[in-house]
């Protein structure tokens, strides 16, 4: 018989930039095998005066390859999902009202990078976060949301889909996931740029510049 209990946990996320004159803060969520220390640097083209980075990293972390070596770290499996999709909104929650307690930015922003999408888009949805500006890249929407409540995040933000020509994810399927956005009644911006799987430092020059 399964039995759960609630327990505190540590976790750690990584910061670029100075708060105190940053116009923009960006919480930006890794994807899978991944850990935040690296993936941040991915932000350090980014002015660090104007904008203010942060990455959290999901709790579950494992050997990449066997029982020793690299480390990656993950936002969940479909193993007990429902919990760790609870579990997320929670850390998530804790640590925007803990970013935001003493400090106003002019835009919010959150960028979901491949498993990361999932996990972000989750708490666009129904988190505390409120971002002004909603990034995809690399990534879908979860699979389990629903559009149809208006208040939702995606209702309220600028949304941008942002994927490489040549990812190797979406190489494919790149005008089928068009339509799909085209479908919805919420608008979502579509940026694609010559590259593959990754964060593209000019492509996100320029989503800088565009988001103001």
């Amino acid at each position: 018989m399964e039995h759960k209990i609630q327990i505190s946990k540590t976790v750690r996320y990584y910061t670029y930039g100075n708060p105190e004159s940053a116009d923009n803060i960006w919480i930006v969520l890794h994807g899978y095998a991944q850990l935040a220390q690296f993936f941040i640097r991915k932000f350090h083209v980014l002015d660090p005066e104007k904008n203010f980075i942060v990455a959290p990293e999901g709790f579950h972390r494992f050997y990449r390859k066997g029982t020793n070596g690299r480390v990656g770290a993950s936002w969940m499996t479909k193993e007990a999902r429902l919990d760790d999709i609870e579990d997320n909104n929670n850390y998530l929650n804790q640590l925007a009202s803990h970013l935001l307690l003493n400090h106003t930015y002019k835009n919010k922003i959150l960028l979901g990078f491949s498993q990361g999408g999932a996990t972000a888009s989750r708490w666009h949805q129904k988190g505390n976060f409120n971002a002004d500006h909603f990034v995809l890249w690399g990534s879908v929407y979860a699979e389990d949301l629903s559009f149809e409540d208006d208040k939702i995040g995606m209702f309220k933000s600028n949304n941008y889909f942002v994927v490489g020509e040549s990812d190797v994810f979406f190489k494919d399927k790149i005008e089928e996931i068009k339509a799909y956005f085209n479908q919805q009644k919420f608008i979502t911006h579509i940026k694609l740029y010559d590259g593959g799987h990754d964060i593209d430092s000019s492509t996100l020059l320029k989503l800088t510049e565009e988001i103001g």
